[in-house]
């Protein structure tokens, strides 16, 4: 059986939509310091003490892997002759944060690159964790969580959550401190959201607050800003003064919708002008069954299976829907509820609204 639906959406529209205001937010939220960020790093390294639920034969580069450890311990021993079911090779990622020095500890998150089973009880060997410059900037080892496991064999296991990926926390040690920005004599403001609006007023709140010129907005996404006289010897005390200032946030208003799952995501005072919506649907049904023909009894006939196909329209009234001036989005999905819209006749009508210049919002589907 086969649904083929049809949406008939009606839109009129008039009069501009009113934008809805935000309340102050810290600069801290709004915007990151020029050069200090995090540094992603990764490394290759190997799990031991699994309970044969490493790797296979056929996963080559583990064995590979512990023949040339194994190696350099001084035991030489081929990689044909090795078959080690307790072993796994994985990859290993970090992030290591600004500021960070030598000696520091931070979390690592491992995860199986062959045919593994399970890392349930594995101990991560010594693995060194290198940024995009290649350099080795943390290396890591310990026993692994996982907070997952994988009970039985073949047919008759059970498993739970993800038993090839876990953390270590506290698991790198960091060898060398990541390189970072200056933050002396001046700093950028970098936006999360670029908005001139936004740029604009952080500039004017910082100006404000320390009641001297030394902001200035370069473009929609960056601030620069001059650290003043009294600050020159302690940088770190200015930015914490400084991320403490809130602005008013100017931002697009947005719909978001997922077409796939029917999931509309949308703020609560996303405004639509004074709009009418017509709303009707029209279904037609496709329904195929199977009889069986028979032959009479002492013929030469055959039995065959014949097709029986119907098909049927069906349409539901139209509603009408009005919402006067000062409407919201979320006004117009609840009456659309009302009616029995499902998620997808709504996206339908906000690609509608959209259109026809009568939504006040960026409608973004992904």
């Amino acid at each position: 059986m086969r649904y083929i639906p049809f949406l008939l959406s009606l839109v009129f529209a008039a009069a501009p939509a009113v934008a809805a205001p935000t309340e102050g937010v810290r600069i801290k939220a709004l915007a990151s310091i020029e050069g200090i960020r995090d540094n992603p790093l990764i490394g290759y390294g190997l799990v031991v003490g699994l309970n044969g639920t490493g790797d296979r034969q056929q996963t080559v580069f583990s064995v590979q892997s512990l023949t040339n450890m194994l190696r350099e311990m001084g035991l030489t021993v081929p990689p044909t002759a090795i078959l080690v079911r307790n072993t796994a090779a994985v990859m290993v990622t970090a992030t290591l944060p600004p500021f960070a020095r030598s000696g520091s500890r931070i979390d690592v998150t491992v995860g199986a690159v062959g045919d593994s089973t399970s890392l349930q009880g594995g101990i991560l060997l010594l693995t060194s964790l290198r940024g995009v410059d290649g350099k080795v900037y943390s290396v890591a080892q310990g026993p692994l969580i996982l907070g997952a496991y994988l009970a039985g064999r073949t047919g008759n296991s059970q498993t739970v959550n993800h038993p090839t990926a876990g953390r270590i926390p506290n698991g790198a040690i960091v060898e060398v401190a990541a390189p970072h920005g200056s933050i002396e004599g001046s700093l950028r403001l970098d936006l999360h959201e670029a908005d001139f609006t936004t740029a604009t007023r952080i500039t004017a709140a910082i100006n404000q607050h320390f009641q001297t010129e030394i902001a200035r907005t370069e473009d929609s996404a960056t601030v620069a800003v001059s650290i003043p006289p009294a600050f020159a010897q302690r940088p770190p005390e200015f930015i914490a003064e400084l991320e403490r200032l809130t602005v008013e946030a100017d931002s697009q208003e947005r719909v978001i919708v997922d077409e796939r799952t029917g999931t509309i995501v949308m703020g609560r005072k996303v405004m639509i002008l004074p709009v009418t919506v017509m709303h009707g649907g029209l279904t037609v049904e496709v329904k195929t069954t199977y009889e069986v023909s028979q032959p009479a009894p002492f013929s030469q006939g055959t039995t065959a299976v014949v097709p029986q196909t119907t098909v049927r329209a069906q349409e539901d009234k139209a509603h009408s829907i009005s919402l006067p001036q000062g409407s919201t989005v979320e006004d117009l999905v609840q009456s659309l509820n009302a009616i029995g819209a499902t998620p997808r006749d709504v996206i339908a009508i906000l690609q509608g609204l959209k259109s026809a210049g009568a939504l006040g919002a960026e409608l973004q589907v992904i």
